[in-house]
């Protein structure tokens, strides 16, 4: 960076003029720290989108208990799915004078200024999980394979109504979600679903009978599960009179919960009128007790904590010089540079592997399933 290196030295100097004093007789209380030239001690601001989804909560978690077994002290805020107000903290965080900043985006497109703010202050920038759009002021990014996690989504629809194998034909019937219009990975998401669904939607075998097959007609804002279920209830009223759902493409658990609402308010669930197969992702608790129950089928696992660890080693590398470690140079173009990253794999989770993967793993409680 920049001015970091200068900055360094100073530290440094001034560590050395310390110990010199501290041999002479001259002592603070509690000792003198030994930095060894590094940026231990300094302090990174964690900016998460909402506590509304036990996922951001776990996050900052994850990220502050990594941050801190690294001896960095912590400032983690919560923009609450406001835009403005995360720009606010971030700039709160800037004039606080951060060393680094790691920043889940509510709005991709709107922290560009901001961005420049961190840049002009020398603070760099990791983008977590949602890539940050338009501003060549973002250092790395840390996230998952997301075009798997949506081939993951639309490989289950495909395998469960027995069209991967061949012994059914179809048609069925299915409708798609995808995430909120202002997050980078929704397009990722269903880009991956549509790679999987869209031969059989072209050879007829899955009907999408609202018609609704574009990107721009199926974002849920904000990934609002209420917003989902609202639209579930008007297609349901709309292409469904006489004709039954057998699958829903869902992006993400909150949304899957709002979907089931809908369906089951339809009489979906009974004996006459099984519910169908709705996906998801992120693996929350309450989606997990879903697919214990038999009703959401499918979630996609993302490990949170190893999400967080990478955020934490790219921010360690880079405060003290050093290349972080990235898997991908050429996918993640932001419009104004393409951003290294680092992306984990994520996992298919249903009943007959949820205990290994989420609860053996340490990820979720077996208590908090019950």
């Amino acid at each position: 960076m920049r001015n970091r290196r200068s900055a360094l030295a100073v530290i440094a100097a001034a560590s050395s003029l310390a110990l010199t004093l501290s041999a002479c007789g001259q002592s603070s209380e509690g000792g003198s720290e030994d930095t060894k030239g590094d940026a231990k001690g300094s302090t990174v601001g964690i900016a998460m989108p909402t506590k509304s989804s036990e996922r951001w909560i776990a996050d900052g978690a994850n990220v502050e208990k990594g941050l801190k077994a690294k001896g960095y002290k912590t400032k983690l805020v919560y923009g609450e799915d406001d835009p403005d107000q995360q720009v606010s903290q971030i700039e709160n965080l800037i004039t606080q004078g951060v060393s680094a900043l790691i920043v889940a985006a509510i709005d991709n497109k709107s922290l560009d200024n901001v961005l420049q703010q961190a840049a002009d202050a020398d603070i760099p920038v990791i983008s977590y999980d949602r890539l940050i759009l338009g501003s060549e002021n973002v250092d790395y990014y840390a996230s998952f394979d997301n075009e798997k996690v949506g081939e993951l989504q639309g490989g289950y629809i495909v395998e469960k109504l027995g069209l991967k194998d061949g012994s059914k034909k179809g048609p069925f019937n299915v409708e798609l979600f995808a995430g909120s219009n202002d997050d980078n990975n929704t397009k990722y998401f269903f880009q991956g679903a549509m790679n999987v669904l869209q031969p059989y939607i072209d050879k007829k075998q899955l009907v999408v009978r609202s018609g609704q097959t574009k990107l721009n007609q199926v974002t849920t804002l904000r990934w609002d599960g209420g917003t989902a279920q609202k639209r579930m209830d008007d297609l349901l009223t709309a292409a469904y009179k006489k004709e039954r759902v057998d699958a829903v493409l869902s992006p993400y658990d909150g949304i899957s919960i709002g979907i089931l609402s809908a369906l089951k308010s339809d009489d979906y669930g009974s004996k006459a009128k099984p519910l169908p197969i709705v996906t998801g992702q992120d693996a929350e608790v309450a989606s997990v007790k879903s697919i214990i129950a038999d009703e959401q089928r499918q979630t996609v696992y993302k490990d949170t904590r190893q999400l967080a660890e990478v955020a934490t080693n790219m921010v360690d590398s880079v405060l003290n010089d050093k290349k972080p470690e990235v898997n991908d140079t050429k996918t993640y173009d932001n419009g104004a540079k393409v951003v290294p990253a680092f992306l984990l794999e994520p996992v298919s989770v249903d009943k007959t592997n949820y205990q290994k993967v989420v609860v053996d793993s340490g990820y979720i409680k077996e208590s908090d399933l019950k």
